[in-house]
């Protein structure tokens, strides 16, 4: 087996193990994301707006609301343009390691990405080395997921 998983290996194939991929999520009681705001409304209206249940769609666990059909259609077709980083908790947090609940009106948007942040003061902190400091949370973040998460 060891030599043909060198030749394997050698030609450019890559083996692959099935492991269980672990997610962690901040959700509320009913296993609702980013406490039942529409994720594409940051985008587009650049403000949290509340999302409606009659709207939904479920991806890596979590079951994300919006305010209209046309939201829904943009999120199901690339969720990950959309869903929040860091499973949605606090990106300071993660930097340190930690994981914080977050304020809705704390969230910001950088390079594409929605951060949600435990307060609007916690996301001043953060931005003071922005790069800094999602280069720490973004390694911090595996580790979390595999502590922290199911």
């Amino acid at each position: 087996m060891k030599k043909l998983t060198t030749f394997l290996l050698a030609v450019g194939f890559t083996l692959c193990v099935s492991a269980q991929t672990k997610t962690l999520q901040n959700l509320d009681k009913s296993g609702v994301a980013i406490q039942g705001y529409d994720p594409v409304a940051f985008f587009s209206e650049h403000h949290p707006v509340m999302g409606k249940a009659e709207f939904t769609s479920q991806i890596n666990g979590a079951t994300y609301q919006f305010v209209s059909m046309e939201h829904k259609e943009l999120f199901d077709k690339e969720p990950m343009k959309y869903e929040p980083q860091f499973g949605g908790y606090c990106a300071y947090g993660v930097s340190h390691d930690k994981l914080a609940p977050v304020e809705i009106d704390a969230f910001q948007i950088v390079d594409g990405k929605l951060y949600m942040q435990y307060s609007k003061s916690i996301r001043d902190s953060f931005n003071e080395d922005q790069k800094g400091n999602l280069g720490k949370a973004m390694q911090n973040w595996p580790g979390l997921v595999e502590k922290k998460g199911k």
